[in-house]
């Protein structure tokens, strides 16, 4: 078992190895070990998976990560994972409404797994995958990080939690930090593309009534988690976007060319109520442009793909 008081435990320097844990590794956090187990330097980091899916554990073994099952809605089971890491991804959303006991504005995994941390020594740092909308509505306005935080959803608010609690655990001598994500999207991502709502001719807004929507392709995201995980600050934020600043009607125009499908119909705000879900509703309420200078400048991640036109062609 890894030392108390040193995170790479009580071995020569010569056979240590730093140890990376990924906490809900779905689609993006499987990208990252990919990216760790066949770039340059492969084979320098353990890896390591946090999953609440048996079925999984062979899946994982095949991309060269050690699954351990663990569920973050059961404490009891995330105590394997004290003194375990020494650097921590963590990918897991809060859970949904009514699973806090009615306190719909928390997020309870975290903070387990912000205690489950704390247990023995911690990890050196900590990238928590947090969503741009914790900025809520900016009416188009473009958004650095230092913009207050302003969550005007349930599922926002619960982000605002977790980032709070990744924050304490910052204070108590980890590295900590947020990456605030926009829609990620890659065409070889299950719902990665807009085909689907295409096909179905589901409605965008007419332009007057239209927002801002942000981007970011799968692959740019586990890089620049990567990045984060080496290069981040302690107690800082960075958007995670790509540069493309374009309105949600003009995204699915352009995808609906690109895929040589209809383009959508478009409706007032005033009737969308009528013909969307109330998910995608909350998209359409929320307009921002976010900035990503921190994430170019301080974290050196240069985008594959700075537009979703050229993502959406790959």
């Amino acid at each position: 078992m890894p030392s108390n008081q040193n995170p790479l435990g009580a071995l020569p320097a010569r056979f240590r190895r730093e140890r990376l844990l990924i906490v809900g590794c779905g689609d993006v956090g499987q990208r990252v070990a990919r990216n760790l187990n066949t770039g340059p330097g492969a084979g320098r980091l353990q890896l390591l998976a946090l999953t609440s899916t048996p079925g999984r554990v062979d899946a994982l073994r095949r991309l060269g990560v050690r699954p351990l099952v663990g569920n973050l809605d059961d404490a009891t089971t995330l105590r394997r994972l004290a003194g375990l890491a020494t650097r921590v991804l963590h990918l897991a959303p809060p859970p949904g409404e009514g699973a806090a006991g009615g306190r719909w504005w928390l997020d309870p995994r975290t903070v387990a797994l912000a205690r489950a941390l704390r247990q023995r020594s911690l990890p050196q740092s900590l990238v928590y995958a947090s969503t741009s909308g914790v900025y809520g509505d900016c009416q188009g306005a473009r958004v650095p990080e230092t913009r207050p935080l302003a969550p005007a959803t349930p599922r926002a608010q619960r982000r605002v939690n977790a980032e709070r609690a990744v924050r304490h655990l910052g204070r108590a001598g980890v590295r900590a930090s947020l990456l605030r994500i926009p829609g990620i999207y890659a065409p070889d991502r299950e719902g990665g593309t807009p085909e689907a709502r295409l096909r179905r001719g589901t409605p965008v807004l007419v332009a007057e009534d239209d927002v801002f929507t942000n981007h970011i392709h799968a692959d740019d995201l586990a890089r620049a988690l990567l990045a984060a995980i080496w290069k981040a600050r302690p107690q800082r934020a960075y958007n995670i976007s790509d540069s493309t600043h374009m309105k949600m009607g003009d995204y699915f125009d352009l995808a609906a060319d690109m895929y040589g499908l209809p383009r959508p119909p478009r409706v007032p705000r005033n009737t969308a109520q009528d013909q969307l879900p109330l998910m995608l509703l909350s998209f359409m309420s929320e307009s921002r442009r976010l900035e990503n200078h921190r994430m170019q400048q301080e974290l050196g991640v240069r985008l594959r793909y700075p537009s979703v036109a050229e993502g959406l062609r790959t």
